[in-house]
C-alpha cells in the first residue's frame, strides 16, 4: 500500500456550512468542544485521518445537527462521474 492509499478518502468534511449556518466561529467551536483550533481546522479542511466518537458526539451536541450534518461518502463512481476540476 502506498502512503496515497493510506492518506486518501472519500469523506467529505461539511463543518463550513454548519458553522456558517449556526453563526459561530471555529474558534468558539472549538472552546465549547474542548478541542484546539488546530484539531478543528484540520477536520475542516478534510485534512483528518480520524475523529473519536466523543469529540463527533461534543461538535453535534454544539451544533445541534446528526454526524450525517456533518459528514458525508462521495464513492469513487461520483468521482468518476464528476467533470474534472480546471488546473
Amino acid at each position: 500500500m502506498t502512503t496515497d492509499d493510506n492518506d486518501s478518502h472519500a469523506i467529505e468534511v461539511h463543518l463550513d456550512r454548519m458553522l456558517s449556518e449556526r453563526g459561530m466561529t471555529l474558534a468558539e467551536l472549538a472552546s465549547r468542544v474542548g478541542v484546539t483550533n488546530v484539531n478543528l481546522s484540520i477536520l475542516k479542511n478534510g485534512r483528518a485521518r480520524a475523529i473519536r466518537f466523543t469529540t463527533l458526539t461534543r461538535i453535534c451536541e454544539v451544533l445541534d445537527c446528526q454526524p450525517g450534518d456533518l459528514l458525508t461518502y462521495r464513492s469513487t463512481e461520483d468521482e468518476r462521474a464528476s467533470p474534472p476540476t480546471a488546473r
